[in-house]
C-alpha cells in the first residue's frame, strides 16, 4: 500500500484540528514525534507551547484574553522515566496525565489501554472532539521502539456512545502514522474517520517540523512540537514553533 503524502494531507485540509504523528526516521536511527494544535476561535488561538522539566504544556499567550481554559490548557507531552524505563506520552488533552499516572504506577503492558478506558471524548457539544493519544516505548539495548495510538470519539455525534480504538505498531524505517481530531472543517466539525494514516517520515526534527508547519493552514495553525530521539544514545532534540511569539 502506498504511503499518504503528508504534505498533501496537511495542505489540502484547512482544519484537521489537533494532530499526532509518530514514526521512525528514514535512516532508522531516530524515533520521531510531532504534535500540532490549530484553532478557529480567539480562545483557541491564544496559546503557545512551553517546555518544562519532564514534559510540555500549553498556556495562554495573553492571559487577559483567556476565556475557558478547561479544554485548551493541558500537558500534551509527559515523560515516564525509571530504571530501564523510557516512555514518551503525547496527547491532545488532560488524558496525558491519566496515562502518565497509570503507566508510571503499574508499568503494565496494557496500562495505555486501561487508562484510556476510563476516559471519553471531550464534552464540547456539538463537536464532541475526539481524544487522540500516543505512547512510545524505547529499548536502547536493541536500538528499537514500538508505539501505540488511540482515538476516543462519539458514535456519529451521539454523546451517549463512546467508541474507543487502539492501534499497536512496530516501528519501521521511514514510516509513521498520523491521527488527527477532525476529518475536515465544518459545523459541527466531523471527527476523524478510519485508521491512522501511514506517512513517510524524514531524517531530522528540523526537516519534519518544516514539512508540517509550512503546510498547516496559515490562519488556523497555532503551535507545533517535534521531538527526535536517537535510538542508540537516547539523546533527544526538540523543536517548538509558536505562531504567537
Amino acid at each position: 500500500m502506498a504511503l499518504y503524502d503528508l504534505k498533501q494531507l496537511l495542505s489540502e485540509n484547512s482544519y484537521p484540528g489537533r494532530g499526532i504523528i509518530i514514526g521512525k526516521s528514514e535512516d532508522g536511527r531516530k524515533a520521531m514525534i510531532a504534535y500540532f494544535i490549530m484553532g478557529r476561535s480567539e480562545n483557541s488561538r491564544n496559546r503557545i507551547f512551553e517546555r518544562f522539566n519532564g514534559g510540555m504544556r500549553t498556556r495562554a499567550f495573553d492571559e487577559s484574553k483567556l476565556q475557558d481554559p478547561s479544554l485548551i490548557i493541558y500537558n500534551p507531552y509527559l515523560e515516564v522515566r525509571g530504571d530501564n524505563v523510557y516512555i514518551d506520552i503525547i496527547t491532545n488533552g488532560d488524558q496525558t496525565n491519566t496515562l502518565f499516572d497509570k503507566i508510571n504506577a503499574t508499568r503494565e503492558e496494557f496500562a495505555f489501554e486501561k487508562a484510556l478506558n476510563t476516559r471519553e471524548f471531550e464534552p464540547d457539544a456539538p463537536n464532541f472532539t475526539p481524544r487522540i493519544s500516543g505512547a512510545l516505548y524505547y529499548s536502547f539495548k536493541d536500538k528499537t521502539f514500538k508505539y501505540k495510538m488511540s482515538i476516543l470519539k462519539s458514535n456519529s455525534g451521539n454523546p451517549e456512545a463512546c467508541q474507543r480504538y487502539y492501534y499497536n505498531y512496530k516501528s519501521l524505517n521511514g514510516i509513521g502514522h498520523f491521527i488527527h481530531t477532525y476529518k475536515c472543517d465544518g459545523n459541527p466539525i466531523p471527527s476523524f474517520l478510519g485508521e491512522p494514516e501511514e506517512v513517510a517520515i524524514p531524517n531530522s526534527a528540523k526537516e519534519f517540523s518544516l514539512l508540517i508547519w509550512n503546510n498547516l493552514n496559515c490562519d488556523n495553525k497555532v503551535s507545533l512540537f517535534v521531538r527526535e530521539v536517537d535510538l542508540e544514545t537516547g539523546k533527544s532534540e526538540e523543536i517548538i514553533i509558536n505562531k504567537n511569539k
